[in-house]
């Protein structure tokens, strides 16, 4: 039977090339010995790792001079065709290189690798989770040979385990670009493209960070920051009014009112106070007041007082103001 009978046509349609070729033919399967290392006077390194969430194990074998560099290397893979396919490209990404510099191999990396063409992902997103093993063998190889743990090789913690993406770098870059969504952040730093595990709970695979959480976190730290910056502004007189709270608008208001025109308002018997102050659609910040004694009833209170209370809230405050008179 075909694989397009057997995966669907669409599905099978959503892999490259690449990946299809080594499936069927991978170039590096196969074992090496503590035999082939004798012969080449090289150390031979053996290691394993199993993904629990999907049962696809690989066993990674390197054979590494006396100059760190892995002159030699197969595999065996225990699961799909992906994870077959995935392995190879890792094995073949090792070639050549230092232990060191092995080690710096993502899964990303594999990925890309196996792509027909830069923008087109090489595997569907559900199927990334079978590339995340490379990374991980990757690692455990290089510690036997360097004689670290694991955990060595890992500054920081990572969230994404596709596309690597570690926790600060998701909150840097929420913060300096004002991201508002998970979907931007996948945008921005690929975290979240492919099996989507680290998006939100009940993904293919159970994470310690999500990026629901991450984003919800970040945004309440940074309202909380950007209230007590405009506290700290508004009690300087640094805030623009614009920025300003409802509350902070009213003082703001009531404060102007008090000092340039209330005094004048109440040397012939009136006086005024402020209903509500509201966004408008087209730009404009919207005061709304009630004159109160003999302003109730002076026709002025339409034209010249409304107009000197205008200016000096537009003057003092911001010049996007009206003021409407009910």
């Amino acid at each position: 039977m075909a694989k397009n009978d057997l995966l669907g046509g669409a599905l099978w349609d959503a892999y490259s090339k690449k990946v299809s070729e080594r499936m069927d033919n991978p170039t590096h399967l196969g074992v090496l010995t503590q035999k082939d290392a004798d012969a080449r006077g090289a150390k031979l390194i053996v290691a394993d790792y199993g993904a629990e969430s999907c049962g696809d194990a690989v066993r990674l074998y390197w054979l590494v001079d006396s100059n760190d560099v892995i002159i030699d290397a197969k595999f065996k893979s225990f699961g799909c065709g992906t994870a077959i396919a995935s392995s190879d490209m890792m094995v073949e990404l090792c070639l050549g290189k230092k232990v060191q510099d092995a080690v710096k191999i993502t899964n990303l990396d594999v990925e890309c690798a196996l792509r027909d063409d830069p923008d087109t992902p090489a595997v569907p997103g559900q199927k990334m989770h079978c590339s995340v093993m490379a990374y991980d063998v990757i690692k455990k190889a290089a510690g036997m040979y360097l004689g670290k743990s694991e955990e060595d090789f890992e500054d920081e913690i990572i969230v994404c385990e596709c596309a690597r993406v570690s926790l600060s770098t998701i909150k840097e870059v929420i913060r300096l670009n004002d991201l508002k969504t998970v979907e931007e952040i996948t945008n921005y730093t690929k975290a979240g493209a492919f099996c989507k595990s680290c998006v939100k709970p009940g993904g293919h695979e159970k994470r310690e960070y999500y990026l629901v959480d991450i984003l919800a976190d970040v945004r309440a730290e940074m309202d909380r920051e950007a209230l007590k910056d405009n506290v700290a502004k508004s009690a300087s007189g640094e805030l623009a009014f614009k920025d300003m709270t409802m509350v902070q608008k009213v003082k703001a208001v009531d404060s102007l009112i008090d000092a340039q025109v209330r005094p004048m308002l109440m040397m012939d018997g009136g006086n005024m106070e402020i209903l509500d102050i509201k966004d408008s659609s087209d730009g404009h910040i919207d005061v709304y007041i009630r004159y109160l004694g003999a302003c109730s009833g002076c026709a002025s209170g339409a034209t010249g007082t409304l107009f000197a209370i205008e200016s000096v809230l537009q003057e003092n405050l911001d010049p996007s103001i009206r003021v409407f008179p009910i």
